[in-house]
């Protein structure tokens, strides 16, 4: 059973195997997309190719879209040479389900791949060929919030960023540059409208896209590479809107066991690949089963039925509404709290914490005690009932090999909006933060953390942060298991309201962090010591 057009014609042996195949001809779609393409996506990663790619399979399957997906990709072009044009740009989607069983789907919507890099000719010439086409309605991204920065953490302009700016748009690099560049073909084939959609999971996603791409214009402008007219064409969110919105899907790295499952039952060279840029991937994408898309309704252009495919199409202050309930009380606490003390107690697996009553007890309380009496209500979707998935069904699930390791990459970068505007809000309310307890538990769990040696005094590897140096140089001469070489270190660090989005002395929460922070470093064993006492389990 090979993954490709040919292969799945074989349907037999497919339904044999209990592997669902598309409802249409894909070879039909195809050509239909070619000639005449309504969506492109940027980042032909995971999660483009089963939830993205699966809205669109699952409206090609009910008649609601006649024309599938192209994707395109700018930081890791062997995606395309080593899964996409292998597999005829077919996609095997394996939902892990939370009781141990699978459902698998063939998606056949992504029907041409391409390296969005002007040293690839034959795709640049495509991909400003579709950017002219009246009949395109939306371009949208999955290219992680990194892919829309134009500075460093000091504030400077990248340096492949400057690159783009002084050559212009005739032969741009970075992922700005590509899409401004694109867009200016656009804007000179008639200023045509598009919707520009960032499906990325960070805060404003469409803000920061929208200002990224501006910057890079108006840097160009300045320098004569293009027209002020085209400026003009960019700011005008009626010709080219940038909606916002609000993306929820655990998409892990591909699972050998997956891979082992699949070829169990006869579907040939599922193996993983890892790309020249260090990208592990398959051909298959494992995931969980929940999964929520939540888009601002401005499309210039007209777009596809999404809402037929269970995307909540709606305001932009309703997304943002859905993105602070997600991301500051119902899942990204809960997941960076599980983070540091998963690795800090020695696990692999974020499933495997919530078997610990006093780790369950702890995204508890952060999520339903101490966040659900001020959590933002976007009415879409209940508060109360996505949380309990999360604590019931998502974090538990033993099937997602999700790891503590992946979740901290980059705490100091979440902990002001995943903490900080919970802080806040109790501050408004109360006048202080000092009824919080599990919060500030989170919080010295990660300073425990970052002095990377685990509860039984084992040495360990922090995950990638921009902060690492600067948080790491703070706290020397922090030793674990002596508590007396602390003396104050973290108080110019809790202070930091750039952090934290407040100073957490001035919300009756800096000393207590500090209490709890140098009852962690008293010894062996006294992490969850620590987590038991404030806790009560």
């Amino acid at each position: 059973m090979k993954l490709s057009r040919d292969g799945i014609k074989e349907r037999a042996a497919w339904e044999k195997a209990g592997i669902g195949l598309p409802a249409y001809d894909c070879g039909n779609v195809a050509k239909r997309t070619k000639q005449e393409p309504i969506w492109i996506h940027f980042g032909a990663g995971n999660i483009f190719r089963i939830f993205i790619g699966g809205i669109a399979d699952h409206l090609l399957a009910a008649g609601e879209m006649e024309k599938g997906l192209t994707c395109a990709e700018i930081f890791d072009v062997d995606v395309i040479d080593k899964i996409c044009q292998p597999y005829d740009n077919l996609v095997l989607a394996v939902t892990l389900k939370a009781d141990g069983s699978t459902k698998k789907q063939v998606i056949g919507s992504l029907t041409e791949a391409l390296k969005a890099r002007p040293d690839d000719a034959a795709d640049w010439a495509r991909l400003k060929e579709i950017f002219a086409s009246p009949k395109l309605q939306m371009i949208s991204f999955t290219i992680t919030e990194k892919g829309y920065a134009l500075r460093g953490a000091d504030g400077r302009i990248l340096p492949w960023i400057k690159t783009d700016i002084e050559k212009g748009p005739s032969y741009p690099g970075s992922a700005m540059a590509v899409i401004c560049a694109l867009l200016y073909v656009r804007y000179q084939a008639g200023a045509l409208p598009l919707a520009v959609v960032s499906m990325d999971n960070c805060s404003h996603n469409g803000e920061k896209l929208r200002n990224s791409i501006l910057t890079m214009a108006k840097e160009w402008a300045a320098r004569e590479f293009l027209s002020q007219g085209f400026l003009a064409y960019l700011e005008d969110e009626k010709t080219v809107s940038f909606p916002w919105s609000m993306i929820d899907k655990i998409t892990p790295r591909p699972a050998q066991r997956v891979c082992r499952e699949l070829e169990a039952v006869g579907v040939e060279a599922m193996q993983p690949v890892i790309t020249g840029k260090s990208t592990y991937i398959a051909p298959f994408v494992n995931a969980e089963e929940p999964q929520y898309l939540v888009i601002e309704d401005r499309f210039p252009n007209g777009r596809p039925p999404l809402e037929k495919a269970g995307v909540y199409m709606t305001d932009r202050d309703t997304v943002e509404k859905v993105e602070r309930m997600k991301v500051s009380t119902c899942l990204n606490p809960l997941h960076t709290a599980l983070a540091v003390y998963g690795c800090l107690l020695g696990y692999d697996l974020i499933a495997d914490e919530m078997r610990s009553p006093v780790l369950a007890e702890l995204v508890y309380q952060i999520g339903l005690v101490e966040g659900m009496p001020v959590v933002t209500d976007p009415r879409i979707l209940s508060p109360q009932d996505f949380v309990d998935e999360v604590i019931s069904v998502r974090i538990p699930n033993p099937f997602i090999p999700d790891t503590p390791q992946r979740i901290a990459t980059d705490t100091s970068q979440k902990v002001g909006i995943r903490y900080g505007e919970t802080i806040k809000a109790y501050a408004a309310c109360y006048g202080d933060a000092k009824k919080l307890t599990a919060i500030p538990l989170a919080i010295a769990g990660w300073f425990r953390y970052l002095l990377g040696v685990d509860d039984r005094g084992n040495t360990f590897s922090l995950s990638p942060d921009p902060m690492l140096s600067e948080l790491t140089k703070a706290m020397e001469g922090i030793i674990a298991g002596k508590p007396k070489t602390y003396h104050g270190q973290l108080k110019p660090i809790l202070s930091n309201a750039d952090i934290f989005g407040t100073d957490l002395y001035a919300v009756g929460l800096g000393e207590k962090i500090e209490a709890m922070f140098l009852e962690e470093i008293s010894g062996c064993g006294k992490v969850e010591e620590t987590l038991k006492k404030y806790l009560r389990v």
